[in-house]
């Protein structure tokens, strides 16, 4: 009996065995032969410049725009909630409702949020924010606040903004209504 050291036989292709494989869009892993060799390297350093040139853009454009929000920010004085732990982060200003947990974000504006709703654990200093969108989707996020004596400061703090910018955008739906 004949015995092979390494592996000639090639792998088996497609869906199920492998993963990543799309048909149509991509080629399968396995679909590269011994004679096509490594991958070439000023592909790899194109593609690193290309990350480069897209990384300093966003860069540049986070500065640009992170200088028109301070000036804007400026010019609006009125109640900002904020509360944070180590992994979730939630912001309420007069552009609306932001929620960040980890590396997952989302923001609301004022007119695509029906409902913020607070509540706090019977135990623990777990301090739960859900908002509520008019197409009966909730988005909740847990922030552990650093003790219980927190929860009513925030809980104050935050009314403070849904007064005065959630009830505004009702009375200027109202106003549009009626006018």
């Amino acid at each position: 009996m004949e015995q092979r050291i390494g592996s000639s036989s090639q792998p088996l292709e497609g869906a199920g065995f492998d993963p990543a494989f799309i048909p149509g869009l991509t080629s399968p892993a396995s679909g590269r032969t011994e004679e096509d060799g490594p991958e070439k390297e000023p592909e790899v350093a194109d593609a690193e410049e290309a990350e480069e040139a897209a990384a300093e853009s966003e860069e540049t454009a986070e500065a640009s725009s992170s200088e028109t929000e301070e000036d804007t920010e400026a010019d609006i004085d009125g109640p900002v909630f904020e509360a944070s732990d180590r992994r979730a982060r939630m912001v309420a200003d007069h552009r609306g409702v932001r929620l960040s947990l980890d590396d997952q974000e989302c923001e609301f504006r004022w007119d695509e949020i029906g409902a913020v709703e607070t509540e706090t654990a019977r135990f623990g200093k777990r301090y739960t924010v859900t908002v509520h969108t008019p197409d009966r989707r909730w988005y909740p996020i847990e922030i552990e606040a650093p003790a219980r004596s927190h929860f009513q400061e925030w809980d104050a703090r935050l009314d403070a903004v849904l007064d005065a910018y959630f009830e505004e955008e009702d009375e200027e739906k109202e106003e549009q209504a009626a006018g």
